[in-house]
């Protein structure tokens, strides 16, 4: 999960076209995320979207094809988070650890967090459209971080062993949100990839 702050996390457009069209995009996820979070996101529609940013449908739909990436970071950059998580983590952690971390800043909302994240977190977990969309978006990244897995093991790239750790790993912090203490769910289920991880790969 990603902060609503953070829609732009690759370096800033240089050229005058693609400055406008950053900022097109920007302000038509700024309008949808303030009328979501006042209305609730089945009661906002596509149009209302459109007109509050001053843009038209067919505009809007080409920065974002459907509703539900509206609220979402691109998935590139949410990959390359995920994976600069394994391929950078500090000497002597464990690929699991690693991912545990990745799961516990980008997936689980902090209780000191600030306000406009928690919002944009509550609206999320609130409705099961965007639940599900995230999660798509998450599972679409499972191939890349196997393959990462195992380069990082020394492991096949094809070992089932990766591309089940990575299945499970993005899998895990959406189980965990259902509980009290996401947090302390989230962790105890790493704790599970951990030991099992070890078993294979220590």
């Amino acid at each position: 999960m990603t902060d609503p702050d953070a829609k732009t996390g690759t370096a800033p457009p240089t050229g005058r076209r693609e400055r406008k069209k950053a900022a097109t995009r920007q302000a038509i996820a700024d309008a949808a995320l303030r009328l979501f979070l006042e209305r609730g996101y089945d009661d906002v529609g596509i149009r209302e979207i459109a007109d509050a940013a001053d843009v038209s449908t067919t505009t809007l739909f080409k920065h974002f094809p459907v509703k539900e990436a509206l609220v979402f970071d691109e998935d590139a950059d949410q990959e390359a988070r995920l994976l600069a998580a394994v391929r950078e983590r500090p000497e002597g952690q464990s690929i699991p650890a690693a991912l545990r971390e990745h799961a516990l800043r980008s997936r689980v909302v902090a209780a000191d967090g600030d306000a406009r994240f928690t919002a944009w977190f509550d609206l999320i977990n609130s409705t099961p459209a965007l639940r599900d969309y995230l999660q798509g978006m998450w599972l679409r990244h499972a191939n890349a971080l196997a393959q990462v897995i195992a380069e990082e093991s020394g492991l096949a790239a094809d070992d089932p062993a990766c591309t089940a750790l990575a299945h499970f790993a993005l899998e895990a912090p959406r189980a965990a949100l259902t509980h009290a203490d996401p947090r302390q769910a989230v962790t105890r289920a790493f704790d599970l990839l951990e030991h099992g991880w070890l078993a294979i790969s220590g």
